[in-house]
C-alpha cells in the first residue's frame, strides 16, 4: 500500500526544492549579516594570502559580508537561482578549501553540495525565476495582461 499517492508526492517534491532554496539562503544571509555586525573574529578564518591584499582584512570580510547576503537573499527570492547557486556552491568550496578538514569544512562542504545541487536543478516554484518565465511565455504566447 503506497502512503502518499503520486499528485501529493509531486507537490511534495515541488515544495521540497522551495525549503531547500530557501532554507539554504536564509544560512548565507545569517552568516553575511554577523560578518557585518562584528567583523574581527571572521578574520581566523582568511587565508593568509589576504595579510598582502591592498585592502585590510576587516574590510575583505565586510565585502564579503555584503556579497553573502545579497547573493543569499537572492536565493531565498529565487531570482536567477542557477547562476547565484553556482557562485554561492564555489564560494563555499573556496572556504572549506581555506579551513580544511575540520567541523567548519565539514558544514560548509553540505552548504556546498545543496547549493550545488540547486545550481544543477535551476528554477523552482515560488520563485521570481518562475514568475518571470511565466510571464515571458504568457507575452510570447499573446496572453499579456
Amino acid at each position: 500500500m503506497e502512503i502518499i499517492n503520486a499528485e501529493l508526492n509531486s507537490k511534495l517534491q515541488k515544495i521540497s526544492l522551495v525549503v531547500l532554496r530557501v532554507g539554504i539562503g536564509a544560512v548565507i544571509v545569517w552568516f553575511g549579516s554577523q560578518q557585518l555586525m562584528d567583523p574581527a573574529p571572521w578574520t581566523s578564518y582568511l587565508p593568509d594570502f589576504t595579510k598582502i591584499l591592498p585592502i585590510s582584512q576587516i574590510t575583505f570580510i565586510y565585502l564579503n559580508g555584503w556579497f553573502e547576503i545579497t547573493f543569499g537573499a537572492l536565493m531565498i527570492l529565487g531570482f536567477y537561482t542557477r547562476i547565484v547557486a553556482l557562485f554561492l556552491a564555489l564560494h563555499m568550496f573556496g572556504i572549506v578549501v581555506s579551513v580544511g578538514y575540520n567541523a567548519t569544512g565539514i558544514r560548509d562542504v553540505g552548504i556546498a553540495t545543496a547549493l550545488a545541487s540547486i545550481a544543477l536543478y535551476g528554477e523552482s516554484a515560488w520563485s521570481l525565476d518562475k514568475f518571470f518565465t511565466k510571464r515571458s511565455n504568457a507575452s510570447l504566447n499573446g496572453n499579456s495582461r
